[in-house]
């Protein structure tokens, strides 16, 4: 999340980030960022120090007090050392001043975003086939399976929820962002995209009026 007042920056670091295959949403006040963090837990929340409303700061102190895994990166006009370590010790994980390089970041991004993913399995697997979160690669017994970001976020989520439904409403909420239009069909269009590259035995079910999941081994297929 970027919360962010001033609209075109926050804006322009959003369509960024997205470019880079991330899930943004903004929020343009401390207040709705709070509202935000307390329905959604982020990987990371990009927070300016000086907002409207809920300071950036009481922000950045509910949001460690939550005990979430959620990293957060102040940005602030001021790069003093005394702003940083102000910053710093209200519990942020990370520190940087504007204006910055975007390249920069992104990998800075990147990088707490890989501290506030718990620890998964080296392998998620239904069947034969085998998805690796940390190399990013999906394989069947075939061969390797090569899938757009989204595919491969609605396969890990599915194979994470491990038997139980998903439905499309967490599917956008968890590979989309606050952009995606709740009644669109793109989730379904994704899933059945995302079958085809997974060819047969399919392993992916719908649930009328539910969702979707991959049933664990053994599971009666409705």
């Amino acid at each position: 999340m970027v919360v962010e007042d001033e609209e075109p920056l926050a804006d322009a670091i959003a369509r960024g980030l997205r470019r880079e295959g991330m899930a943004v949403d903004v929020a343009l006040t401390g207040d709705d960022g709070h509202e935000k963090a307390a329905v959604t837990r982020y990987d990371v929340v990009l927070l300016d120090r000086d907002l409207p409303g809920m300071s950036g700061d009481e922000l950045c102190r509910e949001i460690v007090a939550s005990g979430e895994l959620t990293r957060v990166l102040m940005l602030t006009a001021s790069s003093s050392v005394s702003d940083r370590v102000d910053g710093l010790s209200l519990g942020a994980d990370d520190y940087l001043a504007k204006p910055f390089a975007f390249p920069e970041l992104v990998a800075r991004v990147r990088a707490l975003g890989r501290r506030a993913t718990p620890a998964a399995p080296p392998l998620l697997t239904a069947g034969d086939v085998e998805l690796d979160p940390a190399k990013r690669t999906v394989r069947r017994a075939s061969g390797p399976v090569e899938l757009t970001r989204k595919e491969f976020g609605v396969l890990e989520v599915l194979l994470q929820a491990a038997g139980s439904v998903v439905s499309s409403e967490e599917l956008l909420e968890r590979v989309w962002d606050e952009n995606a239009d709740p009644f669109t069909t793109t989730v379904r269009v994704t899933v059945m995209t995302l079958r085809k590259k997974l060819g047969e035995p399919g392993i992916i079910e719908t649930v009328v009026g539910s969702g979707y999941r991959v049933p664990e081994p053994g599971a009666s297929r409705a």
